[in-house]
């Protein structure tokens, strides 16, 4: 089967769905691999860097005339829905429960759909989780963007004019990218503590070296499959009731909580931004569905109380080098595993990683 690599047409994205290295990894399987012109020079993976590992260069359009799976990082767009008929298999992270235009024009034109988003989080599936893999490499730039933005450095230091205290560091949500920004603050010597719904997380917060600040979550869902539940009213008034204290304190604040499909949780209100430190640093990284911080504002820095709130996803396109080898590889492992011996696609719909991310088959939605 043929692969088309698209090139991402999303405003600021430099990343590339399959990395060189990973096209070698899919060729050796059989696939035939074709790169849509410069798809990954934002990546600082030239056309020849593909060629030389036996991949084909084409043009957009080819790419849609001769590819039979084409995968992006992104939704398919507007402009693709226009190039896509029904013998195409795509692969991306489509969002389809806050997406469900997109799903409908897919059904409508006939073709298949996997959602990378969607995937089970269960051990089978842990090397095919885009998110997992993409949102670690987010947690580790939050803190670097946060140390960037900030006054102050963030290690103890002892010097002959005095010694300058570590700098506090306070991360909402220990998913993959909390776990992450925990590890990266440590080891640039700040004193972090964190928080999160789920209790069961507070075990890998401290084995990381962070405070765990617990809020007794009876009564909440217990979140499923790996992912947060939406927390109730009284949960959030006790969160910030037994937060406020390390919040007026932080240095760096990094927000990472998200609900799949839903608007972000607001964890800080304009009233908490008033009474944090001036010169304070919030990273939000929940801001594209919302944000964690009531003042955030996608892709903006909003300065209140002299406290710095920047609205962003920390995408990996700034880490686009990693970040494409680790989606690729991901992408690698999912089309392994989708595919038998003789090189067609087994369609097992009652398997569960099949079933969890096939989204649209063959013109027909199997998930909303």
């Amino acid at each position: 089967m043929k692969i088309g690599i698209l090139k991402e047409q999303k405003k600021g994205e430099k990343r590339v769905a399959i990395s060189p290295n990973i096209a070698k990894q899919l060729i050796s399987k059989g696939f035939e691999i074709l790169v849509e012109d410069d798809a990954g020079k934002a990546s600082s993976y030239k056309n020849s860097n593909y060629t030389e590992v036996g991949a084909t260069v084409e043009k957009r359009g080819v790419i849609f005339k001769e590819g039979q799976i084409l995968v992006k990082i992104n939704p398919f767009d507007e402009d693709d829905l226009k190039l896509i008929d029904s013998n195409h298999i795509l692969m991306s992270q489509l969002f389809h429960i806050s997406n469900k235009e997109l799903v409908n024009a897919i059904a409508a034109k006939g073709a298949t759909a996997f959602s990378m988003d969607a995937m089970p989080r269960i051990t089978r599936a842990q090397d095919m989780d885009v998110l997992s893999s993409q949102n670690n490499l987010a947690g580790y730039k939050a803190v670097i963007r946060g140390a960037y933005e900030m006054t102050k450095i963030f290690p103890l230091m002892m010097t002959a004019a005095g010694t300058i205290t570590p700098s506090r560091v306070l991360i909402y949500g220990v998913g993959v990218a909390g776990l992450q920004a925990i590890a990266t603050a440590k080891r640039l010597g700040a004193v972090v503590e964190a928080t999160d719904i789920r209790m069961e997380t507070k075990e890998q917060a401290e084995s990381l070296g962070a405070k765990f600040i617990s809020v007794d979550n009876t009564g909440e869902e217990k979140a499923e499959g790996g992912y947060a539940k939406e927390a109730s009213e009284d949960y959030v008034k006790r969160q910030k009731e037994a937060v406020n204290q390390s919040l007026f304190k932080a240095d760096l604040v990094i927000t990472t909580a998200m609900v799949p499909g839903r608007k972000s949780p607001v964890l800080i209100t304009k009233e908490q931004v008033e009474q944090m430190k001036g010169g304070a640093v919030i990273v939000d990284l929940a801001a594209a569905q919302g944000g964690n911080c009531e003042l955030s504002k996608m892709d903006e820095t909003v300065i209140a109380n002299d406290v710095k709130i920047i609205g962003t996803t920390i995408a990996p396109e700034s880490v686009a080098t990693n970040a494409s080898d680790l989606y690729g590889k991901n992408m690698y492992n999912f089309l392994v595993h989708l595919v038998n011996k003789e090189g067609a696609f087994n369609w097992d719909l009652e398997e569960e990683i099949t079933d969890g991310t096939l989204i649209v088959h063959e013109g027909k939605i199997r998930k909303n």
